[in-house]
């Protein structure tokens, strides 16, 4: 390989130079004529029409959401159903484990409530040990 030239080759015009740029301001005819209240009125109308179909989907969206929400509430006695029987069953488990954890010890009562509480709280079923049920 050739090693580069020790002196830039500088690119020059052709001869004859290049021919003059075109910079006049060149807009069609019809914007100016449009004018700026025409845009205004333009960009207005395009935004309400926007605005009305976001109201509407609004409006749509909150109808699907207000269906879903009465599905819900008309499976809901089926749901709590179903957890109340698996309640019993996890809770029937758990009193039989505890009986056979604290038959040793006297006056222990199975499943009586050890806290001084009048209303009902069924307890966390996640808290209860893994082999009660």
């Amino acid at each position: 390989p050739r090693p580069p030239p020790r002196v830039g080759v500088q690119e020059l015009p052709r001869a004859g130079g290049f021919a003059p740029l075109d910079v006049r301001r060149n807009v069609p005819r019809g914007v100016t004529k449009l004018g700026a209240y025409g845009l205004l009125v333009g960009g207005v109308a395009v935004m309400a029409w926007g605005f009305k179909r976001v109201g509407e989907t609004n409006i749509h969206r909150r109808a699907l959401l207000a269906e879903k929400q009465e599905i819900r509430y008309a499976i809901l006695p089926f749901l709590q159903a179903e957890e109340d029987a698996a309640y019993v069953k996890k809770k029937t488990a758990h009193d039989k484990w505890e009986a056979e954890l604290m038959k040793s010890v006297p006056g222990w009562e199975v499943g009586k409530n050890v806290y001084k509480t009048r209303s009902f709280m069924p307890p966390a079923m996640s808290t209860l040990p893994t082999g009660a049920y």
